[in-house]
């Protein structure tokens, strides 16, 4: 399929998928006109791309944890042990990021005369 088909059916920017190719994300094949080509699996692996870039993850982190999903998923279970280290001290940093905002709330809203205890169901 081409670019535009991919776009479509995996619901990204075209604009999106050449950036995946320049970070070598994708690869895909070049007709004798030039047009990229995609097999049937780049679907897949451009909502795999989505799933981890969602997650804060960099395009370097994506290229080595693309080939440890072995299904639909991107669920390491198992494999490529070593990046489960990386992963879990990303998830710490970015529990520490939302404990931050959190608390950044919480002194904002003292500031503008909001009662703390009142935060259940936070205005945005």
């Amino acid at each position: 399929m081409r670019i535009g088909e991919l776009s479509r059916r995996a619901s990204v920017s075209r604009r999106s998928l050449r950036y995946y190719e320049e970070q070598g994300l994708l690869t895909p094949t070049r007709l004798p006109n030039g047009y990229r080509d995609y097999d049937e699996r780049t679907v897949t692996i451009v909502r795999r791309i989505q799933i981890l870039l969602s997650a804060g993850l960099g395009t370097s982190a994506v290229a080595e944890i693309l080939p440890c999903a072995v299904d639909d998923t991107v669920v390491l279970a198992g494999k490529c042990p070593e990046l489960l280290v990386g992963l879990a001290k990303e998830r710490r940093r970015i529990n520490t990021a939302i404990d931050d905002l959190i608390a950044a709330r919480g002194i904002l809203d003292s500031l503008i005369g909001r009662p703390l205890h009142s935060q259940a169901a936070p205005s945005r």
